[in-house]
């Protein structure tokens, strides 16, 4: 990392400055429900973005040195929008595992090169060599360390670190290296966050060897160089929620400018959106008796709208993810594994207070225990190697263990052996996909997932579960308002190559008969 390019926080020294403001409300609010004003300006507007609206016309052919370049690109893209939309996105320590081929090669290079260092020192008289080189790359650690006008502690550092000094030093066998040793601890101590302050007074309080003294230097200074990283991102970030939008719009508009079809899986998700919006038109033409010659042409929004209620249920293991949603496929893949969680705990639910019936009505602490119980036996169940057969299985006796101690309690006769049979079977039957008790549980989440992505303000939607989704209102609030938030914040940045897309789609799409397609950058989000 370039000298003086960042600053970090420091826990004392004259020059160092830190910046430990919070910046999570910030963020918030940049998907807060607010946020739909924004997208539909730049959904809507062509102005919203001029310097950065999508280009027509992408070249044909790639050089090797523009493939590289929109790599970069895609990487930067990547980085800036794990920092906006994540709060608690940060840099941990590098790790390799444990019996891979590059740990085994990277200890036994660091194993040479400290050997090297401890036999050169132990020669009568000492050879600096090793040394030297070692102590100028601290002292460039250092200098990186510093915020652009800690100039006094810049001149201290070179004066105290001066290799060419150094070096006529060992030629006189004067070098005080553990007196240098003891500089860069001390430096260390006033560059490093609070944090490592443990961390460097192990280091003053050290009695080995100075090669082990080193290791153990370098080591810290490892630490302190993520530490650094995380503070750059903490005040990137006040940069990137307030001017991260613009950012990323320009940053994919120079992607889409070097690679051809760089929007072909969105362009193929949006037209199967639009294909089922049509669909869905012509049957209701037909059910209401209008002439099959009529077309209506189709409104930009609800397409839109639609294809994002598609990633609900979205097959990632089949289907790419449209190119504006690659940053948000960890997060989006969440959202649903925990979504299909939630599903099948409140399907377990339903089935055992339809089947159970009155003895079991009113107890909101015997619900809530088989729904943490039902939860905890679920977990993993995204996993290829889970057994949901056995899953199932176990969670139909341990409910009919709960719901008999709470009967016997309360001196209800126990479950019959053909009633938890009953039970049994049902609760194991929401595999199959035409379950009905599984069927009316999805058509309602994508009810109430509708509602929130359709509605200009989804934010009172986000409380109103539909009827027979009680026992998951929490979680579905939660979820709904993760999902709601990454849409939101996609429609802002991409909603001008959205429209574009639209705009051409539409215009294909309908017959020369009908009316002049709509165009989307003149459209209203609130118009639907």
């Amino acid at each position: 990392m370039p000298n003086d390019e960042h600053p970090v926080s420091t826990s004392s020294g004259e020059d160092q400055g830190s910046d430990g403001e919070s910046l999570s409300d910030r963020c918030d609010s940049m998907t807060s429900t607010s946020e739909m004003d924004c997208s539909r300006e730049s959904f809507t507007s062509t102005s919203s973005s001029k310097h950065c609206s999508p280009s027509s016309s992408p070249p044909k052919t790639l050089t090797l040195d523009k493939v590289m370049e929109s790599a970069r690109d895609l990487s930067n893209l990547s980085i800036a929008h794990e920092i906006t939309v994540n709060p608690d996105f940060r840099v941990e320590p590098s790790s390799l595992p444990e019996g891979s081929l590059w740990k085994a090669v990277k200890n036994a290079m660091h194993k040479a090169f400290w050997n090297i260092l401890e036999s050169e020192l132990n020669d009568d008289p000492p050879v600096y060599g090793q040394a030297i080189r070692l102590l100028e790359e601290i002292r460039e650690i250092l200098l990186s360390f510093l915020n652009p006008g800690a100039n006094r502690m810049r001149t201290q550092i070179m004066e105290v670190l001066d290799i060419e000094l150094i070096r006529q030093q060992a030629d006189n066998d004067a070098v005080d290296i553990q007196g240098l040793a003891s500089y860069i601890i001390n430096t260390m101590g006033k560059l490093c966050t609070p944090a490592r302050d443990e961390d460097v007074k192990k280091l003053r309080e050290r009695t080995d060897n100075i090669v082990t003294l080193f290791r153990e230097i370098f080591r810290v200074l490892d630490l302190m160089k993520v530490d650094m990283i995380n503070a750059t991102i903490l005040s990137l970030r006040a940069v990137l929620c307030r001017e991260g939008i613009e950012y990323e719009r320009a940053s994919f508009q120079r992607i889409l400018d070097k690679t051809p079809n760089a929007l072909s899986h969105s362009s193929t998700w949006l037209k199967s959106a639009m294909e089922e919006m049509m669909s869905a038109i012509v049957c209701s033409q037909e059910t209401g008796g209008q002439g099959k010659g009529e077309r209506t042409v189709p409104n930009p929004i609800p397409i839109l709208n639609t294809a994002f209620l598609g990633i609900i249920t979205w097959d990632f293991d089949k289907k790419p993810l449209p190119e504006t949603l690659m940053n948000d496929e960890v997060r989006l893949r969440e959202i649903q594994r925990q979504l299909w969680q939630c599903q099948m705990v409140n399907e377990v639910l339903l089935i055992v207070h339809s089947t159970i019936g009155d003895p079991i009505q009113g107890l909101p602490s015997l619900s809530e225990r088989l729904k943490r119980m039902t939860h905890v036996l679920l977990d993993g169940m995204h996993h290829s190697n889970f057994n949901m057969d056995e899953a199932l299985e176990s969670i139909s006796s341990q409910i009919s263990c709960e719901i008999n101690k709470s009967l016997t309690e309360r001196n209800f006769p126990a479950l019959t052996p053909a009633l938890q049979a009953n039970l049994r079977g049902q609760i194991c039957s929401i595999t199959q996909k035409d379950n009905p008790i599984r069927t009316l549980v999805e058509d309602r989440v994508q009810q109430f997932f509708r509602g929130i992505i359709f509605d200009p303000k989804p934010q009172a939607k986000l409380e109103q579960v539909p009827a027979g989704l009680t026992a998951i209102q929490p979680e579905l609030t939660t979820l709904g308002a993760k999902f709601i938030s990454l849409v939101n914040y996609n429609k802002t940045v991409y909603g001008p190559f959205y429209a574009d897309i639209l705009r051409k789609l539409i215009s294909v799409g309908t017959s020369p008969a009908a009316s002049p397609a709509p165009d989307p950058t003149h459209e209203s989000i609130s118009s639907n």
